[in-house]
């Protein structure tokens, strides 16, 4: 029975050891004197598998990122009071999908009430780098929102922009 036990410890300790790091990342940006938003993920694995399998018109949040802004915000033709959101995406079809922010903080496993997300003005790219993690980030924005700030999403090749300012 002792052998077994310090076996458990060391196998244990060995998985600790050579296991994959996830980071709780924060980022934040003063879009203007009087606008600060913010991002907080944590860095989970892409699984490009799960995101194949994501019916359309459903939505996603791969590794629950949180969104805050200090102040309302009018972007395009969405009206995002201040306040916290879980930012996540919704497939339209094979190659399409839509940032979404749910109000509040979404749980693992917790649907959002659909009817109440605020759809953001987005551009998809499948054709991007590969990111083997969630890379979530505010971010000028490229394409037809150069110049403006856009919440930038990577997941696998699947990389949404979702304009915020």
């Amino acid at each position: 029975m002792k052998k077994l036990l310090i076996a458990g410890v060391a196998l244990a300790c060995a998985t600790a050891v050579v296991a994959h790091p996830h980071f709780q990342k924060t980022t934040s940006a003063k879009l203007t004197e009087d606008l600060e938003v913010s991002l907080q993920f944590f860095t989970v694995p892409a699984n490009m598998t799960h995101v194949a399998g994501i019916e359309t018109g459903a939505f996603a949040s791969p590794g629950l990122p949180k969104f805050k802004t200090n102040a309302a915000i009018t972007a395009g033709g969405a009206k995002i009071p201040a306040g916290t959101y879980t930012v996540g995406v919704i497939r339209n079809g094979a190659s399409d999908w839509t940032m979404a922010l749910s109000p509040g903080e979404l749980g693992f496993g917790d649907s959002p009430d659909m009817s109440k997300l605020i759809k953001l003005d987005s551009s998809f790219d499948g054709k991007g780098a590969d990111s083997g993690h969630l890379v979530v980030d505010i971010f000028p924005g490229d394409g037809k929102f150069e110049g403006k700030a856009v919440i930038l999403l990577g997941f696998g090749t699947l990389w949404v922009q979702g304009l915020i300012g």
